[in-house]
């Protein structure tokens, strides 16, 4: 859909509303196949259904249709199959009918409870499948756990870890990537709980090497952090363990500034930029630190560009990096210094390649994920809270921007798998209100034999359900939070950069 763009600002207005409407479609399809699963597990079980709804509160629209009123509600969290036989929700699902029904088995009630995440699971397994045939576009730092980049003064520079350094284990556990959900040293860095990270890894022509990491040896942790407002707070999502090191990624162009140094040497978006005077470049700030150590001096690049659709061809173009004509970078830059620069923005994802990953790899993973975050958020020693997980709106925002992606259909098919996984064993947790909260009532009820009744289940039930619209709500204001760089709390001025063409340089020398 970028081809919308090109039509200019209604181009782009429509663009908005088509990817807007695929993620609403999305959301939709996961909560009616869950739903539905409760809705045939009642039907085969003979249960009475009175309401099938998408969403919760006051409907937006509503139909009966051989006794079922089907409907849409007006807050997008979920949805529901009203069925009276089951644990009454009267105060979620609106008022039900007071016809006199037969009592159900225990056995009936956790069918029926278990067939939602049933369902949701085997639609995972379905885009598992779809992901297996079409592949998946993962960067280099999905696919290696060599080291690409280590920042200045960073607790990792600090230990002793340096770039082109292959991570075999983070705290003992063994890693076969840098960025992913499982088996990755981002996870094993952000999931650490001691005051330092072990790190082992293997260095060309020196064998493996063990290293102990301080995560809290920034500069910056020297210094009285600034107190925050109750207000930023309130959006501001805790701060998580970051050592200063970023995966191997050669370095792709994702957009060339206008009368820039590389712009007019020829340097185009979606290049590669393989090495600077013929050292490789192992990640984005590289070329950066390159420049600083050589002002002054024209640099060759050797571009990797794609032609003729899938070939390439290595070419080089020599560059003269320079101030930015018109910037702000003294006010910027932590030293307050200005520096030359080529005028790119880098693409920061890198280039993609499909990688064929089994259907059953993909469940694995993101059980394995799953099971591994629950366990992180119930932990006192973990720097994961609540505050870190996302609602409605931040999963729409992230197929929001899976959508935009060139293979964006890709990458929902494999986030799709994920979510859904997320969402049956979530749903399987023993709380009221949730599947598996009727499965634990409807295992209480075989055991005494005596279903549980009266205003107090359904208080419970209630309070319960308020208590999880309270949590969507706060994970809800940190997903706003997001879109505002944590609601607005962080200070400084943003990067601005102009740059004159070679008649206005000349005119302006003159």
């Amino acid at each position: 859909m970028a081809w919308l763009s090109t039509l200019g600002s209604f181009g782009e207005i429509l663009r908005f509303i088509v990817l807007i409407l695929e993620v609403i479609l999305v959301f939709n399809l996961m909560i009616v196949v869950h739903e539905w699963g409760h809705f045939l597990a009642a039907r085969w079980r003979g249960l009475k259904v009175e309401k099938f709804y998408i969403w919760f509160g006051k409907p937006l629209w509503k139909k009966t249709i051989n006794g079922v009123e089907y409907g849409l509600g007006s807050i997008p969290a979920g949805g529901f199959v009203a069925l009276p036989q089951m644990a009454p929700m009267g105060g979620l699902e609106g008022e039900t009918s007071q016809e006199v029904l037969p009592p159900i088995t225990p056995l009936d009630k956790a069918i029926v409870a278990f067939a939602g995440p049933l369902f949701s699971f085997m639609l995972a397994c379905l885009f598992a499948v779809a992901v297996w045939v079409v592949g998946k576009p993962e960067s280099e730092s999905h696919t290696t756990s060599i080291v690409g980049y280590v920042a200045k003064d960073s607790p990792a520079k600090k230990a002793g870890i340096l770039p082109g350094d292959k991570i075999l284990k983070v705290d003992g556990q063994p890693v076969k990537r840098f960025e992913g959900l499982v088996d990755s040293v981002r996870w094993g860095v952000v999931a650490s709980e001691g005051d330092t990270i072990a790190f082992e890894v293997e260095r060309p022509g020196q064998g493996v090497m063990k290293f102990n990491v301080d995560p809290k040896a920034w500069p910056s942790s020297e210094k009285k952090a600034e107190p925050v407002s109750w207000w930023h707070s309130i959006f501001k999502r805790p701060e998580l363990r970051s050592i200063g090191l970023e995966g191997q990624m050669t370095p792709m162009v994702g957009g060339v500034a206008k009368n820039s140094p590389a712009d007019e040497a020829g340097i185009k978006a979606d290049d590669l930029v393989l090495r600077a005077d013929g050292k490789p470049l192992r990640s984005m700030g590289d070329l950066g630190d390159y420049i600083k150590a050589t002002p002054g001096k024209t640099i060759m690049l050797d571009i990797e560009r794609a032609v003729n659709g899938h070939e390439t061809k290595v070419i080089q173009i020599p560059v003269l990096p320079r101030v930015p004509d018109k910037n702000n970078l003294k006010e910027v830059t932590e030293d307050h210094q200005e520096y030359p620069m080529v005028g790119v923005a880098w693409d920061v994802e890198g280039k993609r390649n499909p990688s064929v990953i089994t259907p059953w790899e993909q469940i694995s993973d993101a059980v394995r994920h799953m099971g591994n975050l629950v366990s992180k958020l119930f932990s006192p020693k973990s720097d994961l809270s609540p505050a870190h997980m996302s609602g409605p709106v931040g999963v729409g925002r992230l197929y929001y921007k899976l959508f935009q992606h060139p293979d964006g259909w890709r990458l929902v098919l494999w986030f799709s798998v994920v979510f859904n996984i997320n969402l049956a064993i979530l749903n399987m947790m023993p709380f009221p209100v949730l599947d598996g909260g009727h499965i634990t009532m409807a295992i209480a009820e075989a055991i005494r034999r005596k279903p549980p009744q009266g205003r107090i289940l359904e208080y419970i039930q209630t309070a319960c359900a308020l208590m999880l619209f309270g949590f969507i709500i706060f994970v809800t204001l940190k997903d706003t939070g997001d879109f505002f760089g944590g609601g607005g709390g962080k200070e400084g001025k943003v990067l601005k950069i102009e740059w004159l063409s070679k008649e206005q340089r000349a005119a302006a020398g003159a």
